[in-house]
C-alpha cells in the first residue's frame, strides 16, 4: 500500500513530476482504461509530467511577462499578419506536440495498434494546465479541429488533417476555431459571414468579421459562415477550413513557417487581415485578436448547411477539454497550497496543524477529487463512443451513451470552470501577499482560471444547454440508470450513511425533473443553473461512493472518506450550519485526504464525526 506524500520535501509546485504527485488523477485514469492500455500509457504519463513539472512550467512564467505580440503590417504598410512569439513558447509547443498529446488519440502511437482512448487525451491535457491552462487552449482547439475533419472530411482536407495529428513539430499545423462575431455572440445563428463559391479559383471565399478569435494565426482554422440563399440562423450556417497560409502553396506548416526566419512574405499569405490582439486578463500564451475575412480563400467541410451540426459535436470535445484545463488549474492550484501549508509556520506550528487550514486543505481536495472524477468519468463514455463511431458500431447502448453525455458534457464544463476560479482564488489566500505578486504562480492561475467559466459557452448557455437535452433527447432516462447503478453496488457499512443521503437527494431530484417537465418555458429557464449543479452533485456522490465501494473492497478507504466528506459538504442537511453537530470529520481525515496517508477499510467507520 502506498504511503502518504510528505508536501514539506517541497519548496513549491515547481520542478516536480505532477503525473506522480497527483494520485487522484493516476486514480481516474486507470479506472476508466482498460489495464493494458493503463500500462502502456503510464510511463509516458510518468514522463510528460516530468516535462510539464520541470521545462513546461518554467518556460509559462517566462511567456506570461513575455507574450506573443502581433506585427499586422510590414514596413511598406503590407498586411504580414506576424505574431511574434518567444523561444520559450515555441520550445514548448515542440515539446508538448511531439510527445504525441493530439496525435495519440486520432493515430496509433508507435508500439501500439489503434489510438489510444481520448480519456488520456484529457489526462495529458489536464497535466499541461498545471503549467500553462493559455497553452491548453490551442491544443485543445487542434484536437477539436481534428475530430471535425475526422468525422466530415470526404478527403480533400486529408493534408491539413495530417498536419493536425502531426507527431513531428516541423510538419504540425495548430487548429483554431473563429465561431464568435460581435453583434452574435453565444447567438451563432446570428452570424453575418458569408462566403460565395469562386468557380475560378476552385475555393469559397469568406466575407466578414470573427471577434473572438483565440490562436489567431493557427495554420487550419475553422470558421462558420453563410453561403448565398441559405436559410436565416444555424440551419443556414456551414463549416469552412480557413489556411492561414495561400492554400494555392499547399499546407503552410510550423517547419514551413519557421525557414522564413521572420514573417512570411505577404504573397505566401491568405488574404484577411488580424486586426488586433486582445488585451486579456489572462492565457497570455494563446494569441486572441479580431480577424476581418474579405474574399478569403477556405474549404467548405463536409455538406452544406451542415455546421451548426459539425460544431456541437466539436464543442463536446472543446467543453471536455475546457473541464479538463480547470481540473488542472485545480490541481496545481491545490498542489501549491499543500505545499505551503506544510513548509509556512505560524505561532511555532506549520499552518496546516491549524483546524480551519484543515478543513480548507480537506475541502479544496474534496472539490478536485469530485471534479476529476467527474470529467473523467464523461472522458470514458466519450472514448467508448468515439471507439464505436470509428468502427461502425451501433448499439441501443451506444445511443444511451450519446444522449447521457449531451447531459453531462455541458454540466463538466459548467460546474469545473466555476471551481477552478473558486480554488485558485483561495490558493492566493494561503500563499498570503505572495498570492496576489506576478512573480508567483497563485496569481497567474487565478488569470488564467478566469475565462474557463467563459469559453464555450458561458454558465447561462450551458445550462439552457441543459434543459435542451432534458426535453429533446430524454437524456433524463439514461442518467436515472447511470445513477441507480451506482448506488445498487454500494453496501459497505462505512458508506451507509453517505449512500442513504445520496438516495434522498436523487429521490428529490427526479421530483424537480418531473415538476421542471410540466412547467413553462420561462420557469425551466430559471431553474436551469440550479438544475445543472443538483445533477452534478447527485450524479458525482453515486460515482464516488461507487468508486469508494470498489476501493475498500481493494483494501483502502480513503475514497470512502472522499466521497462522504463530498456527499456532507454538497447534500446533507446540517443544523446550524455544520456548528452544533460537532463534526470534527477533517480533524481526523486530514492526513488521508490531504496527504493521501492509507486508510485500513476496517477503521473508515469509526472516523470520529460527531461528538457522542
Amino acid at each position: 500500500m502506498e504511503t502518504g506524500i510528505d508536501y514539506g520535501e517541497f519548496e513549491s509546485g515547481r520542478h516536480v513530476n505532477y503525473w506522480e504527485l497527483d494520485r487522484t488523477l493516476q486514480r481516474e485514469l486507470r479506472r476508466v482504461t482498460d489495464t493494458e492500455t493503463f500500462e502502456w500509457a503510464e510511463p509516458r504519463l510518468a514522463e510528460f509530467g516530468e516535462l510539464i513539472g520541470h521545462t513546461v512550467a518554467d518556460n509559462a512564467d517566462y511567456v506570461d511577462d513575455h507574450g506573443p505580440e502581433l506585427e499586422t503590417y510590414d514596413e511598406y504598410g503590407d498586411v504580414q499578419n506576424f505574431v511574434r512569439y518567444p523561444a520559450e513558447q515555441l520550445a514548448n509547443e515542440a515539446a508538448v506536440y511531439e510527445a504525441g498529446i493530439v496525435a495519440d488519440a486520432f493515430e496509433a502511437p508507435p508500439g501500439r495498434d489503434e489510438p489510444v482512448p481520448f480519456s488520456q487525451y484529457l489526462a495529458t491535457l489536464q497535466l499541461l494546465c498545471y503549467a500553462d491552462a493559455g497553452f491548453g487552449c490551442p491544443v485543445a482547439m487542434t484536437a477539436g479541429s481534428a475530430l471535425v475533419l475526422e468525422r466530415f472530411d470526404d478527403g480533400e482536407l486529408e493534408p491539413y488533417y495530417r498536419g493536425l495529428v502531426s507527431r513531428d513539430y516541423d510538419g504540425l499545423i495548430e487548429g483554431a476555431m473563429f465561431l464568435t462575431e460581435e453583434q452574435g455572440g453565444s447567438d451563432v445563428g446570428a452570424n453575418e459571414t458569408t462566403a460565395r463559391y469562386d468557380e475560378a479559383a476552385d475555393c469559397w471565399r469568406l466575407t466578414g468579421e470573427k471577434w473572438f478569435c483565440s490562436n489567431v494565426d493557427a495554420e487550419g482554422t475553422l470558421a462558420l459562415a453563410r453561403t448565398e440563399d441559405a436559410p436565416a440562423g444555424t440551419d443556414g450556417l456551414s463549416m469552412f477550413l480557413v489556411p492561414h497560409g495561400d492554400p494555392d502553396e499547399g499546407v503552410m506548416t510550423k517547419g514551413d513557417r519557421r525557414a522564413f526566419e521572420g514573417a512570411p512574405p505577404g504573397d505566401a499569405l491568405n488574404d484577411q487581415l488580424y486586426r488586433r490582439l486582445k488585451d486579456k486578463l489572462g492565457t497570455t500564451a494563446v494569441p486572441t485578436g479580431e480577424v476581418e475575412f474579405e474574399d478569403t480563400k477556405a474549404y467548405l467541410v463536409g455538406e452544406q448547411e451542415a455546421g451548426f451540426k459539425q460544431m456541437t459535436e466539436m464543442l463536446n470535445l472543446e467543453r471536455l477539454s475546457n473541464a479538463a484545463a480547470s481540473c488542472g488549474i485545480m490541481g496545481r492550484a491545490l498542489l501549491e497550497s499543500r505545499v505551503k501549508a506544510a513548509n509556512r509556520e505560524a505561532f511555532g506550528k506549520p499552518i496546516e496543524e491549524f483546524p480551519l487550514m484543515r478543513e480548507d486543505l480537506v475541502d479544496m481536495t474534496v472539490d478536485y477529487e469530485a471534479a476529476t472524477a467527474y470529467v473523467h468519468e464523461v472522458g470514458r463514455l466519450f472514448s467508448e463512443r468515439e471507439r464505436a463511431r470509428r468502427t461502425d458500431e451501433s448499439s441501443d447502448e451506444l445511443e444511451d451513451t450519446y444522449r447521457l453525455l449531451r447531459l453531462l458534457i455541458p454540466i463538466a464544463k459548467l460546474r469545473t470552470g466555476r471551481m477552478a476560479v473558486d480554488t485558485a482564488s483561495y490558493a492566493m489566500e494561503i500563499q498570503g501577499g505572495n498570492g496576489y505578486v506576478d512573480d508567483f504562480v497563485t496569481n497567474r492561475l487565478l488569470r488564467d482560471a478566469q475565462v474557463l467559466p467563459i469559453w464555450e459557452g458561458t454558465e447561462n448557455i450551458l445550462s439552457l444547454d441543459v434543459v435542451r437535452a432534458l426535453e429533446r433527447e430524454d437524456a433524463h432516462e439514461p442518467f436515472m440508470r447511470a445513477v441507480e447503478d451506482r448506488l445498487e453496488a454500494v453496501d459497505h457499512p462505512a458508506l451507509a450513511d453517505a449512500a442513504e443521503t445520496v438516495e434522498t437527494a436523487y429521490e428529490e431530484l427526479l421530483g424537480a425533473l418531473a415538476e421542471l417537465a410540466e412547467a413553462d418555458g420561462e420557469y425551466a429557464q430559471l431553474s436551469a443553473k440550479r438544475l445543472s449543479h443538483y445533477v452534478f452533485e447527485v450524479f458525482t456522490a453515486a460515482l464516488l461512493l461507487a468508486e469508494a465501494q470498489s476501493d475498500l473492497e481493494d483494501g483502502n478507504g480513503r475514497t470512502a472518506m472522499v466521497a462522504r466528506r463530498f456527499v456532507t459538504t454538497e447534500l446533507a442537511e446540517r443544523d446550524g450550519r455544520g456548528i452544533t453537530g460537532g463534526d470534527r470529520f477533517v480533524l481526523e481525515a486530514f492526513e488521508p485526504i490531504v496527504h493521501h496517508a492509507p486508510v485500513d477499510p476496517e477503521t473508515v467507520s469509526e472516523t470520529v464525526t460527531a461528538d457522542d
